[in-house]
């Protein structure tokens, strides 16, 4: 309880400290990362949820019930979760030191059924509009998160991933140089002058320099009282 998680994917290893002592711990993990069979699904849906710190989603039986009441306003079966996200690493302020106040959490849900009606209503420009004006999204649907997670609805995204078209690999040959395939070496560059650019750089600092001094020598000695 009380724990804060985040980790590295370059070095391995899980840190964690606890929120109330303050104690830290670090383990290191083997992390394989294997590609899902089917692929990415191409319908996403991310879904803020207000009431939950990231460490309460983490486990698989928080998932399956978020999962379960997804399916509610989704309406598809074939869900899975893709990421959890900390609100904090997604510019979130830190919770006021309160009993129930979380930091909230980022929850991606891909599915390969398309969006229900109640989704897309919640994510279209009309409903944005009412949220920039503070009031209520739009929603044709009955809320399945609540009471057990509070999802704000404002911060709805919908995203449609498209299969990216695999090119033909590269070609290896045989790493020997064929007969008569002589290596030509590119040809020279001609000389170029750099006296002009030399002169330049050079005459041009010193020439402002003379007319400062001059300016200044004026501005001292013939500009002095009596004179």
């Amino acid at each position: 309880r009380g724990w804060h998680l985040w980790g590295c994917s370059l070095c391995w290893q899980v840190l964690a400290y606890n929120r109330l002592t303050y104690e830290t711990v670090g383990q290191h993990l083997i992390i394989t990362v294997i590609p899902a069979p089917r692929g990415e699904p191409p319908f996403q849906g991310e879904f803020l949820v207000g009431n939950r710190n990231v460490e309460e989603l983490l486990p698989a039986a928080a998932q399956d019930v978020f999962l379960q009441a997804t399916a509610g306003v989704w309406e598809q079966e074939d869900l899975q979760v893709i990421n959890i996200t900390s609100a904090l690493d997604r510019g979130g302020r830190v919770p006021l030191p309160i009993e129930g106040h979380k930091e909230g959490v980022y929850v991606s849900v891909g599915s390969r059924g398309p969006f229900s009606g109640c989704l897309t209503s919640a994510a279209s420009a009309q409903s944005h509009f009412l949220c920039s004006l503070g009031q209520q999204p739009l929603a044709s649907c009955y809320d399945t998160f609540a009471p057990r997670f509070s999802i704000r609805w404002c911060n709805l995204t919908l995203l449609q991933v498209w299969p990216s078209p695999t090119g033909p690999g590269p070609m290896w040959g045989s790493g020997v140089l064929e007969e008569g395939g002589d290596f030509q070496p590119p040809t020279e560059v001609p000389p170029q002058d750099l006296l002009p650019g030399f002169l330049v750089t050079l005459l041009v600092p010193l020439a402002v320099a003379a007319l400062l001094c001059l300016l200044l020598g004026h501005l001292m000695c013939c500009r002095r009282e009596g004179v």
